[in-house]
C-alpha cells in the first residue's frame, strides 16, 4: 500500500452512486455529509484491503499498515491525508476511536476466519464489520438519549445479516461461509450443497430461519429508537428501509439467492431517502400518509 495510492481516494459518494450508502446519505446538512463521507471512504478502503485479490500476508501486512497509520492519524502524522481528514471528523464528533479498532478486528476476521460455528460467533462479526460503522455515524448524526446507540448497534447487525443472506453464492466463491454451521446442520444443508448452490426445500427453510432473525434485529432496532431521535437519524432510517426492502426481496423470490443477485433499482433507493426526509419535514399528523416498508 503506497502513500500516493491513499491520496487519490476522493471521499466523495458522486463515485458510488449505486450505493446504498450514497442514497441514504444524500440528504443529510452540508457539514455532516462530508463527515460522512470521509467515514465512508475510510470503510471502503479498509473493505477493499480484504477484498482485493491478494497474497493473504500482504492483506494482513496492508491492514496492519494502516491500522498503525490510523492511530498516528490521531496527532496529525499519519502519510495517509485521508487518515488525517478523518482524525479531525473523530476530534469534531467527539467519536470514541474503539469502534474504528473494533471495525478493523471485523475486517481483520474476513482473512482469518471463514467458517462460523455458532450464531453468537457471527454476531460478533456483525458487530465489527457493521453495527461499529452505525455507532460511528450515531456521533455525527447527534441524539438525545443514550439508548439510541442500541439502535445503530441492531440496526447494524440486521443489515450486516441481510448482506449476509443476499450475497451467499458471491462469498463461497471466495471460499467464505458465513451460515452458521449450527444452522446448517439443523436443517441438514451442507458447506458441498451452499457451495455447489443447491436449491431445495431445505435451504428456503435455512433460508427462512435465517430471514426470520434478520426481521428480528430490525424490530429489537426499532424498539430502542426514541421518537425525538428519529428525524436526526432519518439517514440511518434510510438505510435501515432500503435493506429491510431488499429483505423483504429475497423472501419473496423463495429465497432464490443462486439464479441472480437481488438488488433495488437507484430509483427505488432514490425515494425511499425522499419518503423519509418528507417525513422530517411534515408535522407529525401528516406522516400517516405517507408510509414506507420498515416500520421506521
Amino acid at each position: 500500500m503506497s502513500a500516493q495510492s491513499v491520496h487519490t481516494i476522493a471521499p466523495d459518494f458522486s463515485q458510488n452512486r449505486e450505493s446504498n450508502f450514497f442514497f441514504s446519505f444524500l440528504f443529510l446538512p452540508q457539514p455532516k455529509r462530508e463527515a460522512i463521507e470521509t467515514i465512508y471512504a475510510f470503510c471502503r478502503y479498509t473493505d477493499d484491503i480484504v477484498d482485493e485479490e491478494a497474497d493473504p500476508k500482504e492483506q494482513h501486512k496492508r491492514l496492519r499498515v494502516w491500522t498503525a497509520e490510523l492511530q498516528r492519524s490521531l496527532y496529525g502524522v499519519s502519510r495517509y491525508g485521508i487518515l488525517n481528514n478523518l482524525a479531525g471528523v473523530i476530534k469534531k464528533f467527539n467519536i470514541p476511536i474503539k469502534h474504528f479498532q473494533d471495525l478493523l478486528k471485523g475486517m481483520e476476521m474476513d482473512l482469518v476466519k471463514h467458517r462460523y460455528e455458532t450464531f453468537g460467533e457471527l454476531r460478533e462479526y456483525c458487530y465489527r464489520a457493521a453495527s461499529t460503522v452505525g455507532l460511528i455515524c450515531a456521533e455525527v448524526f447527534g441524539y438525545h438519549h443514550e439508548r439510541t446507540k442500541q439502535y445503530a448497534l441492531n440496526l447494524g447487525i440486521a443489515l450486516q445479516l441481510t448482506n449476509i443472506l443476499r450475497d451467499i453464492k458471491t462469498d463461497a466463491k471466495k471460499g467464505r461461509i458465513y451460515i452458521p454451521r449450527e444452522d446448517l446442520r439443523a436443517f441438514g444443508y451442507s458447506e458441498e450443497d451452499l457451495m455447489n448452490s443447491v436449491y431445495d426445500d431445505r435451504f428456503r427453510a435455512l433460508m427462512k430461519f435465517e430471514c426470520d432473525r434478520a426481521h428480528e434485529y430490525y424490530r429489537k432496532a426499532k424498539s430502542f429508537l426514541a421518537e425525538d431521535d428519529k428525524p436526526l437519524f432519518y439517514a440511518a432510517r434510510a438505510m435501515g428501509n432500503i435493506y429491510y426492502l431488499l429483505l423483504l426481496r429475497i423472501e419473496r423470490a423463495g429465497y432464490d439467492v443462486y439464479s441472480k443477485r437481488i438488488r433495488l433499482a437507484s430509483p427505488v433507493k432514490f425515494l425511499i431517502a425522499m419518503v423519509l426526509r418528507l417525513r422530517n419535514k411534515l408535522p407529525r399528523n401528516f406522516h400517516r400518509y405517507i408510509r414506507t416498508e420498515l416500520p421506521a
